[in-house]
């Protein structure tokens, strides 16, 4: 047996020297081939679990890093929803400007426009509809709110042009030149008030005659028919006339239920007077007792005054029935102001030219004084059984209808940008938050809280351009709408700096642990090839010495 075998102690210490040789070669080799100085818990229990250690947290902290980077790309879509929803909030605002402008426009002077380019004739009287001397009256009121009235005649010879001069100039030398008249780009007369009053045009004579066909025909001739209607008046003849007034509402004197005290909605119209006490609607005893309200010289309706029974019904009961009336509200709306006790029609569409309004009663003592149009103009009531007023109103109705529309569709695109502002299912603009975790514990994390940036959410609400408040109230909410996105913005902004702070921090940390877990288990080559050198010189001289170990035991034999 080999255990039987007898080796001398420096033969067998050289063995051993050997087997120690080759094992530190067999672990250098493998070093070299791994890169790793511990490869198992046996080699170096220590370092061998410290560095798995680092490394497990190494590898939590890149899955989180996974986290931070989709929740980095979920801010980043939602920043650039925001961007997006700026523009199309400020493009709100302007058209809600736009609507306001407008209305201010349609709202600061009374003026006609007619629709006939008049340059083509070298005399108004060339037109076979109108005849020397034709003439019509235009009144207003002049700065102390006195009626003043000039009447104005078409002479032979006179062109387009000479008439706007003549308008002009008989203002001009006997009056503060409240009215003037001019000729467009287009060749259409312009008549128009410069101090922001009504004016009245009437009493025409046109074509020779007075009559309401031959009026009409020249009316159209001059373009101007779409200002005019027939009008009632005082001793039931009827008239073709118009009250210009500046902008698209008829707004009447103040509503008084006594002599210091305003008149709300629900005052009985018999009791109501104006700020001298004088009794501003009269006669409301049977029910037959009306407001008229007509437009465009053709849709006419009766508005009751009273009820069944003959009793004064409420302004709000007025209010209620003209706004009710399928026939009348789409193109005018009634209202009335409690603040300033005035009642009101204003037109809602580009169709509505004309407005005319009267009364109507059973005895001829109906009488319903208004106050439309300015002082001493226009007393819609009469002792007849009907009066009416025509009054020409100025109407933005289309452009704004058109702004409307526009800012409309506005709120919807915003509607669908906020929809498509999500990142994998997370839409931190329509109330969705966003946690993003920044250490393995999950106890150190960051709450993104989402918004609902809608259009409802903004506190954008559709638009009515109809009236200057509604439009003030839509430019208010837009103005609120972009103060809560920016601060969003910013807010999110400085959320997106942390997370990239953190994500910035985290990379780093992960290549602290990756190389403190180098540290301990990856092998130097350098030091292990040199060791792999040593070792093999001394593998080498250790043969060597077992070869000269060897030799005493080889003397033995030259004796045989």
């Amino acid at each position: 047996m080999s255990n039987d075998i007898v080796l001398s102690s420096a033969l067998r210490t050289n063995l051993l020297s050997l087997q120690g040789t080759q094992s530190n070669i067999d672990k250098v080799q493998q070093a070299l081939s791994t890169g790793l100085k511990v490869n198992s818990a046996l080699d170096n229990p220590q370092s061998f679990f410290a560095s798995a250690s680092l490394k497990n947290r190494a590898g939590d902290l890149s899955r989180l890093l996974d986290g931070i980077g989709q929740s980095i790309s979920t801010i980043q879509t939602a920043d650039k929803g925001i961007k997006s929803l700026t523009k199309l909030v400020e493009q709100a605002d302007s058209v809600a400007q736009q609507a306001r402008d407008a209305l201010s426009s349609a709202n600061s002077e009374a003026k006609i426009v007619g629709s006939v380019d008049l340059r083509q004739y070298k005399q108004l009287t060339d037109i076979a509809t109108i005849n020397n001397n034709d003439s019509f009256v235009i009144t207003t009121t002049d700065i102390d709110g006195a009626s003043i009235q000039e009447t104005i005649t078409i002479n032979s010879g006179d062109s387009i042009q000479g008439l706007a001069a003549e308008i002009t100039d008989q203002f001009a030398n006997t009056r503060d030149g409240e009215i003037v008249a001019s000729v467009n780009g287009k060749g259409q007369l312009e008549i128009k008030s410069t101090t922001g009053k009504a004016f009245r045009i009437d009493s025409i004579t046109l074509g020779g005659a007075t009559t309401e066909a031959s009026v009409t025909a020249g009316l159209q001739s001059l373009g101007l028919d779409q200002f005019f209607s027939t009008e009632v008046d005082g001793a039931g003849n009827n008239v073709v006339a118009a009250t210009v007034v500046p902008g698209d509402t008829l707004t009447s004197v103040a509503f008084y239920k006594s002599s210091t005290e305003l008149a709300d909605a629900s005052t009985l119209l018999s009791g109501v007077t104006d700020s001298t006490g004088a009794t501003l609607f009269e006669g409301l005893d049977n029910v037959a007792d009306d407001l008229r309200i007509k437009i465009n010289d053709d849709t006419v309706r009766t508005i009751n005054l009273t009820s069944a029974a003959g009793a004064s019904l409420t302004v709000q009961d007025v209010v209620d029935q003209i706004n009710n009336d399928s026939q009348l509200n789409t193109y005018v709306k009634a209202s009335f102001d409690d603040a300033t006790g005035q009642f009101s029609i204003k037109a809602i569409s580009a169709d509505t030219k004309t407005i005319g309004v009267g009364v109507i009663g059973n005895d001829g003592t109906t009488e319903a004084n208004l106050g439309f149009g300015g002082a001493n103009l226009d007393p819609i009531g009469a002792t007849q059984t009907a009066e009416d007023r025509v009054y020409a109103v100025g109407t933005a109705a289309a452009a704004l209808q058109s702004l409307e529309t526009d800012y409309n569709s506005i709120l919807e695109q915003i509607d669908t940008l906020v929809e498509d502002s999500n990142y994998r299912g997370t839409n931190l603009l329509n109330d969705d938050n966003l946690t993003t975790f920044f250490n393995e514990n999950r106890n150190s994390s960051l709450t993104v809280e989402g918004v609902n940036f809608t259009s409802s959410g903004l506190g954008l609400e559709k638009a009515d351009f109809a009236r200057s408040v509604t439009i003030t109230e839509s430019i208010n909410q837009v103005r609120a709408a972009t103060e809560s996105i920016r601060s969003f913005g910013s807010s999110l902004a400085n959320n997106l700096a942390v997370i990239q702070t953190r994500q910035d921090f985290t990379n780093d940390l992960i290549n602290e642990l990756q190389a403190g877990s180098d540290k301990l288990t990856v092998a130097d080559p350098n030091q292990e090839g040199a060791k792999l050198l040593a070792l093999q010189t001394r593998q080498q001289l250790g043969v060597t010495a077992l070869s000269l170990a060897s030799q005493s035991q080889q003397s033995v034999l030259r004796l045989f």
